[in-house]
């Protein structure tokens, strides 16, 4: 009989995933023994007659199930990128097994007791400040999942738990198939008006792949920014913008009662804990610390955003009307269009003319070739290290010493079988253990344009700002240099996750780091002077628009997480009348993001979206940092690698960024940087 290869270690160089003998029958087998192997370790804990001290408890329980967690590592980050029915049906399996799991381990009364036994006695047991916090966060941990809950509590805990588990992965799996079940299919070569080389190639190749003549477009980001922003057949915008911003909210992926029970669920689980809503159960966690907080802190920023954006409006719908525009007035499926246009009269710039210029193996050399100025990272492709897809390109990061620190996972085009956006994440993180340094398995994964025909993958510079973006992510788990596995690299408060990433997009800006890479793929000829000028003098172009757009996103999420019971109205009704006030354009009855905003109904960012914003007000004051103390390498870089980087969670955030800057974050930072000042 084989061996799983995920419960054997692995053959490969670092102990990377055996992803070339994974099937997918060895999974469901793989998760019974692994959750198996991590209750004996639980029992094990548990039973234990030594007196109960940090490490025969504490540091058990941190180390414990080790098995298990590199096995949802990889599971769960194929399934986000190469999923398949098969993979999706084993995820409606397991998930129930993992929810039970957890709730074994905090419910464990005699685990629960030991662990409240090493909290109660914590300022006397001389911890480091890494073990305070792990210590800390372990008691809150177990309080937090139920384990001091009566037993018919736990009972209910457990239940709600389970189910919400299933409709999380339920919600995230109709918004997938939603949005591959839309295509828009073009015969006529004339309904292609407007659409640059690169879109019509796009569309040409999708059509291929699906086995399809003409061209083919879809509700994936890449393909319908595209066309929305290009395309001059009004109707044909209407018909995408319709199908994207109805996914899921009827018909046979329907999430509207989904997001019904999920939002039900969430507030069960708040109101046994003992918390009025489930923002104040999350916010506990975060920097922001409250509800109140976040409240005043979207409204601040609304509140300088919508005069902003309701003068872009109106400059864009003047414009328009001056340019052909027959309507009344701007519809929602009208505005990237006459956006792009205005954008491209003003500044005289847009995405076609510098696509060119940002040819992605260009573009990613340039990014690691910053991590280089900034951290003294290499990276040294490994042909020899199997990925899970023939797309994929694996990486050996090493430091300015050759020493290894990490596996690069990059996953750049899009498929079928991969859901749309961009994210970074871990096969296995990395942590310390008996002595050893486990250094950590890092993926990013995008969905820009492949190559067609004789021309290479060319980004827009959305594109390039986005793995820019996943690439500082990256960064906080390449560099992660902590002891503790909770602790580490990206584990850190929702709210302070989105530094390192969004701090990383500012040098998309920066002449010296553009003009590095950005030439002509056919000429070689270096990006003009004056189209970098335009880039810089066109980076708070809409600026108050998607301010609003974004703090809408975060409001409709508090929205949702600060209800007591659930609303009398529809899920789409709810919706518009709490974005009714911050409305830009006309409503469209039928329209709504809830139903796809899979950030806070699947994703990690529920009672959190407002993270984003809270975030960059910190990259916009660290990267004056930089600017002040300069912006390839010295000491802002040293202290951001050494204080924010490496540290993970091993202290509290807002700690980490006072001692990285000196002082706490100025918001009046990120108003300047956007030219919304008062």
């Amino acid at each position: 009989m084989n061996e799983n290869p995920l419960l054997i270690p692995s053959g490969e160089p670092y102990g990377a995933p055996e992803f070339g003998k994974i099937r997918e029958e060895d999974y469901l087998p793989a998760f019974r023994q692994a959750i198996s192997i991590a209750k004996a370790e639980v029992d094990g804990i548990s039973s234990d007659a030594e007196t109960p001290d940090f490490h025969n408890v504490i540091e058990a329980l941190e180390y414990g199930g080790r098995t298990l967690a590199d096995l949802e590592g990889v599971f769960f980050n194929i399934l986000e990128a190469d999923s398949t029915p098969a993979l999706e049906k084993i995820a409606e399996e397991v998930s129930p097994l993992l929810t039970e799991f957890d709730m074994y381990v905090s419910h464990d009364k005699a685990l629960f007791s030991k662990c409240k036994e090493v909290y109660d006695r914590r300022e006397s047991l001389g911890l480091d400040p890494d073990q305070h916090r792990l210590l800390e966060k372990t008691y809150k941990g177990f309080v937090r999942n139920g384990a001091a809950l009566s037993e018919e509590d736990k009972k209910t805990f457990g239940e709600c738990r389970e189910k919400l588990s299933l409709l999380e992965l339920k919600f995230g799996q109709n918004v997938l198939d939603a949005t591959k079940a839309f295509t828009l299919d073009v015969d006529d070569e004339a309904d292609l008006s407007g659409l640059p080389d690169y879109v019509r190639r796009m569309g040409r190749q999708e059509a291929a792949d699906s086995g399809k003549d003409g061209w083919v477009f879809t509700l994936d980001r890449t393909s319908y920014d595209s066309f929305m922003k290009y395309s001059d057949k009004r109707d044909l915008r209407k018909s995408l913008y319709m199908a994207y911003n109805t996914r899921a909210a009827g018909g046979k992926y329907d999430n509207r009662e989904v997001i019904r029970q999920i939002v039900g669920l969430r507030m069960k689980i708040s109101k046994l804990l003992g918390y009025d809503t489930f923002a104040d159960y999350e916010l506990e966690e975060r920097m922001a610390g409250n509800r109140k907080a976040v409240e005043n802190f979207l409204d601040n920023l609304m509140a300088h955003s919508l005069p902003a954006a309701e003068k872009e409006i109106s400059s864009i719908a003047e414009y328009a009307k001056g340019n052909g525009f027959e309507d009344n007035e701007l519809q929602p499926w009208d505005f990237a269009y006459w956006s792009e246009k205005y954008r491209k009269e003003r500044y005289s710039v847009n995405e076609e003319a510098l696509k060119p210029y940002f040819r992605l193996e260009d573009s990613i050399a340039a990014v690691f070739g910053l991590a280089g100025k900034l951290y003294g990272l290499e990276f040294e492709e490994r042909t020899d290290i199997p990925a899970y897809h023939k797309d994929v390109r694996v990486y050996d990061v090493k430091d300015s010493e050759g020493k290894h620190l990490a596996l690069f996972y990059a996953d750049f085009f899009p498929r079928k079988s991969k859901r749309g956006g961009a994210w970074m994440t871990e096969f296995r993180g990395q942590y310390k253990q008996d002595g050893k340094d486990f250094r950590p398995f890092v993926s990013i994964v995008t969905n820009v344009s492949k190559p067609s025909g004789d021309k290479p993958s060319l980004l827009t510079f959305y594109e390039l700002t986005t793995i820019l973006h996943e690439f500082g992510h990256s960064l906080h788990g390449i560099l992660s240099d902590g002891r503790y596995p909770s602790l580490c690299g990206t584990n850190v408060a929702t709210d302070f996750v989105e530094l390192p990433s969004q701090l990383m997009e500012n040098w998309a800006y920066e002449p010296e780091f553009l003009n590095t890479f950005a030439r002509h793929f056919e000429t070689g000829e270096p990006i003009p002077a004056d189209l970098i000028g335009k880039i810089t003098a066109s980076r708070n172009y809409l600026a108050g628009y998607q301010q609003v757009r974004q703090l809408k996103f975060g409001l409709v999420d508090m929205a949702w997480h600060t209800l007591d019971a659930l609303p009398e109205e529809g899920t789409v009704e709810f919706e518009h009348e709490v974005l009714d006030r911050y409305e830009l354009f006309p409503v469209i009855s039928d329209t709504a993001v809830c139903p796809s905003f899979t950030h806070i109904f699947s994703g990690g960012y529920c009672a959190g979206y407002y993270s984003y914003k809270w975030a960059e007000v910190l990259e916009a004051d660290a990267f004056g940092y930089f600017k002040e103390k300069g912006l390839f390498g010295g000491e802002a870089a040293d202290r951001f690698r050494t204080e924010i980087l490496q540290k993970g969670s091993s202290e509290d955030e807002s700690l980490l960024y006072r001692r990285f800057r000196g002082r706490d974050p100025e918001p009046e930072e990120l108003l300047r940087k956007l030219g919304l000042e008062a």
